[in-house]
């Protein structure tokens, strides 16, 4: 029991599996959804200038910031699972130790991928097909907002430690007041001060710094979960982060790898097409958002159960994560066949690019049934010690189960045909991940029972 917070540091391995998952999901989700709604907004003020180009650029942009936010995801689920293990074994003086060299491995890793992106931008612009305006506004954006990445990545790094600790509400404000802030930041800085797309880059730049600022709040003055960094404990905890981190980082890169290539094969088409793929990627994180959050929220209640050793609390979670994910992706995807028509007015699209909306909106959205199983497959598997199965699915998905159907399928039948060709791709490795966690959840629970460990649930 923490003194400050009177809040079990264990508190997944006991009561209703399904009411951790919602209310974990559900916090997770106020904040990120919030932080994609401004995302959203921020496209949709830029889409009012009048100038594709410019949609398209953002567009651009996003997919390259997509490949350094995949990295700080992945070091967040490493720092998160083994802090929530330490906890849920009961050894918080570990956890603290954990925590601390987590924060100096994520804010070096982060710093170097950064750089790297900063100073090749420009050749990984060129290579996702950007071209002309689209490409200089694109760049612009980046030169801007991607040194902020790694203030990004220490609040995200504090998020997870939250999450590791159950305490859902701070871990939601982290993601939550940054969205806030950057909602009132963008139509003052785009349209009153006259900045236009710079104004969305330096609000996305203030939004970074206050992740940090909330994430630190929350994880050490509040909750005092994070040690003071000794040089001994960051290079011996160097191994046990990476070898979650590693693979995590290797399994969230596929999906801006799978992006990027997608991306590339619709810019073929023009600007309005590349416009109307800029408009889905920004729509369909607000709609699904909630799978997002599910994705993290799970790994905690996995990890702390697992450190337990009580596999059938974990088996139940991966259960009840599934059918959460078919109801929830039901609903939105009727929503979003209602809404299609408002979501083109809104961005005052025209022509091809508000045709492909439309088309997503009423066919597309049912490849992230697949998909946010897929997520939850993948967190079973990072915080099971099967991360390098989370690394094979979502890369078999980008390469695999993209390239050949989006290449096939576009060419036969445009851009619409190379959604189509994204869902198909989604259904194969969606429906074989979640066989593969459950053989992986047996095939623990099983050795426990060998070896006389079996909790009871």
């Amino acid at each position: 029991m923490h003194a400050k917070t009177g809040r079990p540091n264990a508190a997944f391995t006991e009561g209703p599996i399904l009411r951790h998952v919602l209310i974990m999901t559900a916090t997770g989700a106020i904040g990120l959804v919030a932080v994609f709604a401004v995302d959203l907004l921020s496209l949709l003020y830029v889409s009012w200038l009048g100038d594709p180009a410019l949609t398209a650029g953002v567009g651009y942009a996003t997919q390259v910031l997509f490949f350094s936010i995949s990295i700080n995801i992945g070091l967040t689920i490493a720092v998160s699972a083994v802090v929530a293990r330490a906890l849920g074994a009961g050894n918080r003086e570990r956890a603290l130790e954990l925590s601390a060299s987590g924060l100096v491995h994520a804010f070096t890793i982060s710093g170097l991928s950064t750089l790297a992106a900063f100073l090749y931008r420009d050749e990984t612009l060129t290579l996702l097909g950007a071209t002309g305006a689209a490409h200089h506004v694109a760049s612009q954006f980046l030169a801007i907002t991607l040194p902020a990445n790694v203030l990004l990545a220490i609040g995200m790094v504090f998020s997870g430690i939250l999450r590791a600790a159950a305490d859902a509400r701070r871990s939601m404000y982290v993601t939550l007041i940054g969205g806030v802030v950057t909602a009132i930041a963008d139509p003052i800085l785009i349209f009153g001060l006259g900045l236009g797309v710079e104004g969305a880059a330096i609000s996305t730049f203030i939004s970074r710094v206050v992740f940090c600022v909330v994430g630190y709040w929350g994880a050490v003055h509040i909750h005092g979960l994070v040690g003071r960094p000794r040089f001994q404990s960051i290079w011996r905890d160097l191994g046990p982060v990476m070898a979650i981190a590693a693979p995590a980082i290797l399994t969230n890169l596929a999906a801006p790898v799978a992006n990027g290539y997608a991306m590339r094969v619709f810019s073929q088409f023009g600007q309005e097409v590349v416009a109307a793929a800029s408009i889905i990627d920004r729509v369909t994180p607000v709609a699904f958002g909630v799978l997002f959050a599910m994705s993290g929220a799970v790994g905690p209640i996995i990890s702390q159960n697992y450190g337990a050793q009580n596999m059938g609390r974990v088996r139940r979670t991966l259960s009840d994560c599934f059918l959460t994910t078919a109801v929830y992706v039901g609903v939105m995807w009727l929503v979003l066949w209602l809404s299609a028509p408002l979501i083109v007015q809104m961005f005052h699209a025209q022509g091809e690019t508000a045709h492909l909306v439309t088309f997503f909106c009423t066919w597309g959205a049912g490849a992230w049934a697949f998909l946010g199983c897929l997520f939850v497959a993948n967190a079973s598997f990072n915080n099971l010690g099967f991360a390098v199965l989370s690394t094979f699915f979502n890369w078999g998905r980008a390469t695999l189960g993209t390239i050949p159907f989006v290449t096939f399928c576009a060419a036969q039948w445009g851009p619409e045909g190379g959604l189509i060709g994204i869902l198909l791709g989604a259904a194969v490795f969606g429906i074989a991940g979640v066989v593969t966690s459950f053989w992986v959840t047996r095939r623990i629970e099983q050795k426990f029972v060998a070896e006389n460990k079996l909790v009871a649930i």
